[in-house]
């Protein structure tokens, strides 16, 4: 990797605000939308009228105790617990599997003193730090290439990942993010393309597979194709939405006179949560949207870019492929350029566990930023670069010294 792992952790900078000012503006966004909603969704649903915003705001207030833990505990400190966190992620998902309640055919939530845990969300951020722990570990013993210390590990644990979540809880959607994050994250740590791509013919079959053994999903696949012609039917959520999508016209409806969102768009507070932004805000409301996803991905490529060592380089590659695989689908599902598939988007739907895991990766993300590195000359004839972490004048506890870090590293 690009890295330099001579150059160790530098001293506590200050940390990327504006990820944390783009984040906070995602998810006002989303409390507006489901504030919005929430009459026409209590009276679908035969709940009290601030059921919905109550419990998004309580999440909210969740997530950012977690992202406080998250900038509180030393990055090393999930390092430390990556194998844990797997064991706990497993029994998670078998806990759902037997205890859950079926939901459309699914096993995906279990509820626990009267809240809904989804354990896929749980297994993402298991996984995001195990495989980062693994790959970093590898890169340092210099076996990334090894088929049997390396690729066999991470096969392995794609299998069980497809049979655990595609398998056992018929999450097919989650499944397809957590294979994006692995896909990125072992392409950024530098494996061989040979085996990325071997990786990937099987991670095709198995797509394949689990297609043609469930008939609704057979049925998703010829919504996609023939949308139209299921609009009563199968093809009736698609159908919905890009009514919704197209009747917010240019600047919206207005926050007050959503349609779809009283029973005609199914899961309009979540999966279907684009549709109903669209529909209040219209095409200039989604460019505005897409800007700030935009802008929040390229605030983590640059943190990724100044990652001090590989394993914050490799959470931080696999949070943006999290958020942006999950982005991609939600937004491609509502306007008929991808399958539908139950995809929250980030910060902006309406959920619980789901809103948790997000702020808190969030969080690891504020953290890294603090560590930050840059390429800086090592002299005043511009000859020669050395790591620093105080460009531009910025402000940290004491002054940097590469040289000194780099031994209390080792």
């Amino acid at each position: 990797m690009a890295t330099d792992q001579a150059v160790a952790w530098p001293r506590r900078h200050r940390p990327d605000y504006i990820l944390l000012i783009l984040v906070l503006i995602l998810l006002t966004i989303g409390v507006v939308v489901i504030y919005s909603i929430s009459p026409a969704l209590s009276l679908t649903n035969n709940v009290g009228q601030n059921y919905f915003i109550d419990k998004q705001l309580l999440s909210i207030a969740i997530g950012f105790i977690v992202f406080g833990l998250a900038i509180w505990l030393p990055i090393s400190f999930w390092k430390r617990l990556q194998n844990p966190l797997i064991v706990i992620a497993g029994l998670s998902a078998i806990a759902v599997r037997l205890f859950g309640q079926e939901v459309n055919g699914a096993y995906r939530w279990i509820q626990i003193g009267g809240i809904s845990f989804q354990s896929a969300e749980l297994i993402k951020i298991a996984l995001l730090i195990w495989l980062a722990g693994f790959l970093s570990n590898r890169i340092r013993s210099g076996t990334l290439g090894d088929s049997r210390k390396t690729l066999y590990p991470v096969l392995g644990c794609l299998l069980i990942l497809v049979f655990v979540v595609a398998g056992l809880q018929s999450d097919l959607g989650s499944t397809g993010v957590m294979i994006v994050m692995i896909a990125c994250m072992t392409f950024v740590a530098g494996m061989p393309l040979k085996r990325i791509a071997l990786v990937a013919l099987i991670v095709v079959a198995l797509f394949g597979i689990a297609i043609a053994i469930a008939p609704y999903r057979l049925g998703r696949i010829e919504t996609y194709l023939h949308p139209s012609s299921n609009c009563l039917t199968t093809g009736y959520q698609a159908c919905q939405a890009l009514i919704s999508v197209g009747s917010g016209g240019m600047i919206g409806l207005g926050l007050g006179r959503s349609v779809q969102a009283y029973g005609y768009l199914p899961e309009a507070s979540d999966d279907s949560i684009f549709a109903i932004y669209s529909e209040k805000f219209g095409f200039i409301g989604d460019v505005i949207i897409l800007g700030l996803f935009v802008a929040l991905f390229s605030r983590i490529k640059r943190i990724i870019d100044r990652a001090p060592d590989d394993f914050t380089r490799l959470l931080a590659v696999g949070i943006l492929a999290w958020f942006g695989s999950q982005t991609l689908i939600n937004i491609g599902a509502m306007i008929g350029v991808l399958p539908l598939k139950g995809i929250t988007l980030p910060f902006i739907s309406y959920g619980g566990t789901s809103l948790v895991f997000v702020i808190f990766a969030v969080g690891i993300l504020f953290q890294i930023s603090r560590y930050t590195t840059y390429r800086v000359p090592a002299n005043t004839n511009g000859e020669g670069m050395r790591y620093d972490n105080s460009p531009n004048g910025r402000r940290i506890r004491r002054t940097y010294n590469a040289a000194a870090s780099s031994s209390s590293r080792a």
